[in-house]
């Protein structure tokens, strides 16, 4: 009987070590709001260290998907912080139901990039009764209340675009004259600072503004339409375009290009796109602004991660500069980087800096040869 009542006694232990096993098992999962493999049992704020990032899009500029996305992933991989990062696909209910799911699966941070103000400012809500605090991401939630905001200086972003305009007019032998401004989505808040900042350098200049018109949801194919009644009720008469990003100034380009207009007037850019980069170099665009989005993404990351351990002394020290929310007259923490103007002779920088490549940018023959020119080898 003794023999007996030890085996089964062994066996039970067994049993258990086995569902033991299993459950730390189960714990590795992504999606669970558990440890990552510390002490088994506790629930410290590394141990539950967790970040939701939503990006806005793939159409408006790639550089959510191949830029952001890797970088704040890289970030979070190596802070040995959980990260679940998706794509709302310009979808604002497919964005709230992200929100939402990443909210039930354990993030204790949120880093969003809104596609309006308010339904932004709706999860930021739900994630506040939660108490999960919320970066906004390159664009600012107005309204919304978000714990901190990590961007550009999107003032000096526009003025950069405004500046490059200016030279490019000047350039030409045009020191006055019309300018048609393409703007960004009437619903983001970075557009509205862009356009700030360009208008305002465009008339210190001494230039009119002939024609100003936004593109909904940043669309490009909406741009190259909007543009081309633009270019259509002005009968060309533009000495230059200020296009808010690479991708409106690509559909600028193509109307130009069918007119025959290209080198005539001026157009500007940001992101620095391989294309848009292109265009620099071949003359068919006449700046850019490149952000170094790698260094947004580290600023943002690094933001996340201090909160999602719960260190929010180290997030305050890292958000030393603030931007005024329009809506609430709130001063919101922010962490605010500095932009690059880009002319065919410092392409390269952006080459330099790892943001793209030789390969991606000269692959053409003529492209090549501009490549040559301005000091960008393979």
């Amino acid at each position: 009987m003794k023999h007996k009542l030890t085996m089964q006694v062994a066996a039970a232990f067994t049993i258990g070590a086995l569902a033991f096993t299993v459950a730390a098992c189960g714990s590795d999962d992504d999606s669970s709001s558990g440890s990552s493999g510390g002490q088994s049992g506790q629930s410290t704020p590394e141990a539950k260290a967790k970040v939701g990032v939503i990006l806005p899009d793939a159409a408006s500029s790639a550089r959510w998907e191949t830029a952001d996305r890797k970088f704040l992933g890289e970030a979070f991989s190596a802070a040995g912080v959980q990260s679940d990062i998706q794509n709302a696909n310009g979808d604002k209910a497919k964005f709230a139901t992200i929100a939402d799911q990443m909210l039930n699966s354990g993030a204790n941070v949120l880093l969003i990039v809104n596609l309006d103000s308010p339904s932004a400012a709706a999860v930021i809500n739900k994630a506040k009764q939660q108490g999960v605090p919320v970066i906004d991401y390159d664009r600012l939630t107005l309204g919304g209340g978000a714990s901190y905001y990590v961007s550009f200086d999107n003032v000096a972003v526009g003025t950069k675009i405004g500046e490059g305009l200016v030279k490019c007019m000047q350039g030409n032998g045009n020191n006055d004259g019309p300018v048609a401004l393409l703007n960004g989505s009437p619903t983001d808040n970075n557009a509205t600072l862009f356009k700030q900042g360009y208008e305002k350098a465009i008339k210190d200049a001494g230039y009119s503004i002939a024609a100003d018109q936004s593109v909904p949801d940043w669309d490009n194919t909406k741009a190259g339409t909007i543009f081309e009644q633009m270019y259509t009720k002005a009968n060309g008469k533009f000495v230059g375009v200020a296009a808010a990003n690479d991708g409106l100034g690509g559909a600028v380009a193509s109307v130009l290009k069918r007119e025959g207009s290209t080198k005539d007037i001026p157009t500007t850019g940001q992101d620095a796109t391989d294309e848009g980069l292109q265009r620099v170099l071949l003359g068919t665009q006449c700046m850019t602004v490149y952000k170094a989005i790698k260094k947004e993404a580290d600023a943002a990351s690094a933001l996340a991660i201090a909160l999602a351990k719960g260190d929010k002394a180290a997030a305050d020290k890292q958000a030393q500069q603030t931007v005024d929310d329009t809506e609430t007259n709130q001063k919101v923490p922010s962490v605010l980087l500095e932009p690059q103007a880009i002319y065919p002779e410092n392409v390269k920088d952006v080459i330099a800096d790892g943001f793209t490549t030789a390969d991606k940018i000269c692959t053409t023959d003529a492209l090549k040869k501009a490549c040559e020119e301005n000091g960008i080898s393979g």
